[in-house]
């Protein structure tokens, strides 16, 4: 096993494994420790059926099922995530953590490339650790006890208008959801402090209007996402992105039009944030 840095903030690409196939315990362990160094994983050249791309995401936790987006009748772990030549419109475009509008939102997901366009399409991390690091003193302070609402009224506020355009589908019958999360979250593995705030799911600051909280949640926002944060994936066909939902954001990029593009994601269940 092989691993070369992407950047000097986050993402590693991992050479010389086959995760069509069981990984021995050693491998595991590795692997698990490589995704907590890097936030993001990457993997190239890969054979996967459904159920082996099911298999692989079960050796690093129990796989939970979208709660607002539909799944593959065939195996409901899998979400498609395809953008038709046809299309206007993708999921993910927008720098986000995935349903932080959850009490438990997700440890990662583990993104499959079935088809891909010949250019376009790259998706960008972010390093939510770095993110928290590199506010001041006094910021980190003053943020350190603070909570903040997260809902999902970005997905939910007009389903119908989402779906047109968009192969990805919302479910019809998602709810509104509300919940409190920590502005710095403790990562329960490897106990650093990050910043746990996100463009769509971020209403306000815990007892503050959202218009009092935006000026600061904005400022944050651009904070994360500074160049030198980042990371950018170019996909191929049989690639695979494996992120820590806990630590990083991610952003899809929308620039392919007429072309089509399948990918496949499976997402692993987490723990309450603290």
């Amino acid at each position: 096993m092989e691993i070369r840095k992407l950047t000097g903030t986050v993402g590693a690409e991992i050479f010389g494994i086959d995760v069509s196939k069981p990984l021995s315990s050693a491998v595991l362990t590795d692997v698990r420790q490589a995704l907590l160094d890097h936030c993001v994983i990457f993997f190239r050249d890969q054979q996967l059926s459904m159920q082996e791309h099911i298999a692989f995401v079960q050796q690093f936790g129990e796989i939970s099922t979208s709660p607002v987006y539909k799944t593959l009748e065939s195996h409901p772990q899998i979400m498609p995530v395809i953008k038709e030549a046809t299309d206007t419109g993708i999921i993910g475009d927008t720098w986000h953590t995935d349903e932080t509008y959850q009490e438990t939102p997700p440890l990662g997901s583990v993104l499959y490339a079935r088809q891909v366009p010949p250019f376009g399409g790259d998706t960008l991390w972010c390093n939510l650790y770095r993110a928290y690091e590199t506010l001041s003193d006094s910021m980190k302070t003053w943020l350190d006890d603070m909570w903040a609402i997260h809902t999902n009224e970005y997905l939910t506020g007009n389903i119908a208008a989402r779906n047109e355009g968009r192969s990805t589908k919302l479910l019809e019958t998602v709810g509104v959801n509300h919940v409190s999360q920590p502005v710095i979250r403790t990562h329960e593995e490897t106990q650093r402090k990050l910043l746990f705030i996100n463009r769509p799911f971020t209403h306000a600051f815990e007892g503050m209007t959202r218009e009092e909280s935006l000026p600061l949640l904005n400022y944050l926002y651009d904070h994360s996402t500074k160049p030198e944060n980042t990371c950018r994936f170019r996909w191929q066909k049989g690639s695979i992105a494996f992120w820590d939902n806990r630590c990083t954001m991610h952003y899809a990029i929308n620039d392919y039009p007429g072309q089509r593009r399948e990918m496949h994601r499976i997402t692993i269940k987490g723990v309450k944030p603290r």
